[in-house]
């Protein structure tokens, strides 16, 4: 084990909502601009926020999850990911508050993450509707624990500057913390929001502009010096040196990603996992193409098929090529929705839709999320994709139901927690295909892409395939 300097922070905040996200696309953006190199970090199981970071800095943002993925292995990803070679910087976003989380310990909160990562915190608060009182919750994310370094704080929506100077003396006499910057209110510095948490970069036209923005203000009312050299408050962390084995591993079957407006949650380490697998992997716009390319298998990922049925639907093209490759016996692997995509119908804000109907049920929308965090699976059958008895942790976060169900669907899981398709299963299997609302995180799941790669692999050497 070796004893290695990684600079690295993480933003947090009290609750959800208090401007961490728009902060850390304003500190991302400044330094990157900089010529600082940064990568970053996201705490959860969140595709979108990932999908800023990665405008913000031009680097790749990776997932960090306690819960999903072990302690062990988190850590071990963040060493892989931090970027030591280049020397760069580490941010870490946390989510929702500092101390929430499922456990009643805290270990797979924020702050566990902190712990475990030994990271100094920045903490983003909301500074509406208080003043020296802030000081009181301030002191209270000192005190719960996990404990926490809390190195700087900032005053995000601050009203007038005679609030901000209160809040500010409150803090620093009480907390003996630095108040690092105050943030005035300013509509234009929200990022709207859905009913699956903020809106993507592909469905944001200024996407760009809002990020020049945070780091205008991130720059002008923040004092960015200060901020930057807290990242160098982190000890030295004890890790293991990951040695480059130099292997190129030869590509042995090609995967269709859908990769869209419609389609954009994807895991940066899953799709890593399968190149490194032997797959070469080939992005296809769902919204635009419609045919498929050469490919022996599909990786059908989530997103927001709901804002785009119109024109899913009638892009009748691929979904009859999906069909069809899905009765050939083509391994298709579905999240969320992907499944919505492969079902007969779907209906939404009042209008049915056509779809690839190879899944025997239509969607509906509930109001209020059908299933919203952390899934527990037992697999309850051997199929070509998992073995009978393994145990599965994923997320799951949508309003679709399925309706109108045709008896005699084939699952692969019990739904120990969560509720998943049926509120008892999940993991639809037809011939080749699997899908779930189940978003997998292969570092906790580590023989999904071998599988994946070597069914595709398979299809295309038996003949089924474009390329035998």
């Amino acid at each position: 084990m070796d004893s290695v300097d990684l600079p690295r922070l993480m933003i947090s905040a009290p609750h959800k909502s208090a401007g961490k996200t728009t902060v850390s696309l304003g500190i991302l953006s400044s330094l990157a601009s900089r010529g600082v190199p940064i990568g970053s970090f996201k705490k959860g199981p969140d595709y979108i926020d990932p999908l800023w970071h990665r405008l913000a800095s031009g680097s790749e943002c990776y997932n960090l999850d306690p819960w999903l993925m072990g302690r062990e292995a988190c850590l071990a990803s963040f060493q892989k990911n931090s970027g030591i070679e280049n020397k760069n910087i580490a941010l870490v976003e946390g989510n929702h508050g500092l101390h929430d989380g499922f456990s009643l310990d805290g270990s797979d909160s924020s702050a566990g993450l902190a712990e475990l990562l030994d990271t100094p915190v920045l903490l983003v608060v909301d500074s509406r509707k208080t003043n020296r009182g802030i000081a009181a919750l301030v002191m209270g994310m000192q005190a719960m624990p996990p404990n926490v370094k809390i190195k700087g704080v900032i005053l995000n929506q601050v009203s007038s500057s005679r609030q901000g100077d209160k809040q500010k003396q409150a803090i620093e006499h009480y907390c003996k913390v630095p108040v690092l910057g105050e943030i005035p209110y300013d509509r234009a510095l929200v990022i709207p929001e859905r009913h699956l948490g903020l809106t993507t970069v592909a469905e944001t036209a200024d996407a760009v502009q809002f990020i020049q923005g945070a780091a205008e203000r991130v720059a002008h009312y923040c004092d960015l010096d200060a901020i930057q050299s807290l990242f160098y408050q982190a000890p030295p962390m004890s890790m293991q040196r990951i040695e480059s084995c130099g292997n190129i591993t030869a590509v042995t079957a090609r995967i269709g990603v859908f990769s869209d407006a419609a389609f954009c949650f994807y895991y940066p380490d899953n799709l890593s996992a399968l190149r490194d697998n032997g797959a070469a992997l080939v992005f296809i716009n769902a919204l635009e193409e419609n045919s498929l390319p050469d490919v022996d298998a599909l990786y059908l990922g989530g997103g927001f098929p709901e804002s785009f049925f119109e024109a899913l639907s009638a892009n009748r093209g691929l979904l009859k090529e999906v069909q069809e490759r899905a009765e050939a016996g083509m391994p298709i692997y579905a999240e969320c929705g992907g499944l919505i995509y492969l079902c007969r119908n779907a209906t939404y804000e009042g209008k049915t839709y056509s779809l690839a109907g190879i899944l025997p049920f239509d969607i509906g929308f509930e109001h209020y999320p059908a299933g919203h965090g952390y899934l527990d699976l037992k697999s309850k059958k051997d199929s070509p994709w998992f073995r009978k008895g393994t145990r599965i942790r994923a997320h799951e976060f949508h309003y679709a139901r399925p309706v109108m169900q045709s008896p005699g669907c084939s699952y692969q899981f019990d739904v120990i927690r969560g509720n998943g398709i049926t509120g008892k299963s999940d993991g639809v299997l037809y011939r080749n295909l699997f899908a779930s609302f189940a978003h997998l995180h292969v570092i906790g799941n580590p023989g999904w892409a071998e599988t994946f790669v070597s069914l595709a692999s398979e299809f295309n050497i038996s003949g089924h395939g474009e390329r035998a």
